[in-house]
């Protein structure tokens, strides 16, 4: 199945403010970050089942990858596979809109 890329508004500023940070330290970090992210993402789209159930919903169509101590979470369904949010793991809380 070919599945389409969308990236809720949230998982956008949650990535631009995640690279902003590293950026203070380190740009290359911050785009070497910012593309180790994106290439997941990509994947996503031939593997969609790749990542795991998220625990707090478990819900088979809310999964997450993770990278180094960010969490990918999206949710996929028919074709469409929506990046929610990527929120670093140290938060408790994930809310899905």
């Amino acid at each position: 199945m070919d599945y389409q890329i969308r990236w809720s508004l949230k998982s956008a500023d949650n990535l631009e403010a995640i690279c902003d940070f590293i950026a203070i330290d380190s740009p290359y970090y911050a785009s070497l970050t910012a593309q180790k992210i994106l290439a997941l993402v990509d994947n996503i789209k031939i593997y969609p089942e790749s990542g795991r159930i998220v625990p707090e919903f478990n819900n088979p169509e809310i999964r997450e990858l993770i990278y180094k101590s960010y969490r990918i979470i999206y949710r996929f369904k028919e074709n469409i596979i929506e990046i929610v949010t990527i929120s670093h793991s140290a938060r408790k809380e994930i809310k899905l809109d």
